[in-house]
């Protein structure tokens, strides 16, 4: 038998525990993200990988919120965020403290995700988009580089949150 665990018998570590843990060297910028559902499930993944920080910008809601605690269940408390009016000054900001920036879009020289090449000895910072609009030129064009997730059907995109998670997941894996 495989037996579910509950959450008792789940071993996690509290919120100050998790502030003293290595982070991986990744940072995610939230560029004018609109529901909060989508800023809560950024925070949890953040939580969950051991992200250095979220940084929120532009229309993107800020904590304490309870429509983003729904989804992050807490994780607002734990991962370290910022707030900055515009998205490009968050990357410029973050390029000056040595951070590869890179927006998640589709555009013209975009790199497919299954073959951008990490370097460990870099810090990274990736930048979701908009729901609708995506993330906006001016911060694309101060980013080193733009990554796009391959999909291979009928849609050309996928939830914020989503796109999020796997871009998190690939990057956690290939940092740690």
């Amino acid at each position: 038998m495989n037996k579910k665990l509950n959450t008792e018998e789940i071993v996690r570590v509290s919120v100050g525990e998790f502030q003293e843990l290595p982070k991986i060297p990744l940072v995610v910028i939230l560029d004018n993200v609109r529901s909060m559902q989508n800023i809560g499930s950024v925070f949890r993944t953040a939580d969950a990988f051991c992200l250095e920080k979220v940084v929120l910008c532009g229309i993107t809601a800020t904590p304490p919120n309870n429509e983003i605690h729904k989804s992050a269940l807490g994780a607002e408390f734990s991962v370290k965020w910022e707030y900055y009016k515009h998205a490009k000054e968050s990357v410029l900001k973050l390029k000056e403290s040595g951070y590869c920036a890179i927006s998640i879009e589709q555009t013209q020289n975009s790199i497919p995700l299954n073959y951008f090449e990490i370097d460990k000895s870099k810090r990274y910072a990736i930048v979701l988009g908009n729901e609708v609009f995506g993330v906006e030129q001016d911060t694309i064009d101060a980013c080193d580089h733009s990554i796009e997730i391959p999909q291979f059907g009928t849609k050309h995109s996928l939830n914020v949150s989503v796109a999020g998670s796997i871009v998190i997941w690939d990057f956690f894996n290939k940092l740690r």
